[in-house]
């Protein structure tokens, strides 16, 4: 029997925004739900830098979900701009979903970013218990608990409250149907296929400073930015044999963090390219050649002229 109007549920489309503190899990979680790469991940905090967003097509739905950068209390002028763009995003998604980590305790960074969501009174919320794999059950439950808590402490009512795994699966199609029940009925607003709208190069970009942040003692992640200087087809090769050329730049903030890129006559440099570049390679699906170079900006991260041209 045919459907009628009536029995075909409408089609959705809308944006959620993935929020918490740094390294709560929200970028492996945006990554598993699009079902391929599109935003770096770290065990380094504040590695997300802007709002990035990435597209899950679905029959029922189109789902847009901007991951973004962790709010935090900023030290620096670029840790206040981080904060903004986390902020002038959630007045603009159709639905917020709060990540706490189920492996550590609700903290101060926590109750100050729910305070603050609550603030948009009108989006409804879902809290995520990620990372529910490194839990047992009965810290899981208490979790579920102090979630509960923490909701009712600032007057929000969350619209569901959901373990999941990122690493492993585990919930995250039920992630996805909660955010599509909250999103409006509408076109879809990306062609079919589409897996982000951020440029080829802010991508390639953010792979080398992935690469780059690996290793690195914990003062200098903040320090590393990527600029690309170039990016094309090489001319004059085959058609059956494409090669894409990539010239970057890797900023510091002093002299005294270039040995620790660079590393001993070149080889953490070297390494870090090699890294970046099979992850470029399987980005564009097409041979890559890559050129870096380490170069110094000064304390930009306190200062609006390098920020500027950090693309801050």
């Amino acid at each position: 029997m045919s459907s009628t109007p009536e029995s075909t549920p409408e089609f959705r489309s809308g944006f959620a925004c993935f929020v918490g503190r740094p390294n709560a899990g929200k970028s492996t979680l945006t990554n598993a739900l699009v079902g391929q790469k599109i935003v770096i991940t770290s065990s380094k905090p504040q590695t997300t830098r802007h709002a990035v967003r990435g597209i899950v097509h679905r029959p029922d739905a189109q789902l847009i979900l901007v991951d973004t950068p962790g709010l935090h209390k900023p030290r620096t002028l670029l840790g206040e701009r981080l904060n903004d763009v986390v902020k002038t995003t959630w007045a603009e998604v159709d639905v917020i979903a709060i990540c706490l980590p189920s492996n550590e305790r609700i903290g101060p960074g926590d109750r100050f970013l729910v305070t603050e969501a609550a603030k948009v009174a009108k989006t409804p919320k879902i809290a995520l218990a990620t990372k529910s794999d490194l839990v047992g059950p009965d810290r899981m439950a208490e979790h579920l608990s102090e979630i509960a808590e923490l909701g009712a402490s600032v007057g929000i009512e969350w619209t569901a409250v959901i373990p999941v795994s990122a690493t492993d699966g585990f919930q995250t199609e039920l992630v996805a149907d909660e955010l599509v029940k909250q999103l409006p009925a509408g076109r879809p607003l990306y062609p079919d296929g589409d897996v982000t709208d951020e440029p080829e190069e802010i991508l390639v970009g953010e792979l080398i400073r992935e690469a780059a942040l690996e290793g690195v003692r914990d003062e200098l992640p903040h320090s590393i930015a990527v600029t690309i200087d170039e990016m094309g087809l090489r001319e004059d090769r085959p058609a059956d044999k494409p090669l894409v050329d990539i010239y970057a730049n890797i900023y510091l903030e002093r002299d005294s963090q270039k040995g620790i890129i660079i590393g001993h006559k070149g080889a953490r440099l070297r390494e870090v390219g090699a890294n970046a570049r099979r992850q470029i390679e399987a980005l564009l699906g097409t041979p890559v050649y890559l050129d870096l170079h380490v170069k110094i900006a000064k304390n930009w991260q306190t200062d609006a002229k390098h920020l500027r041209k950090l693309g801050f």
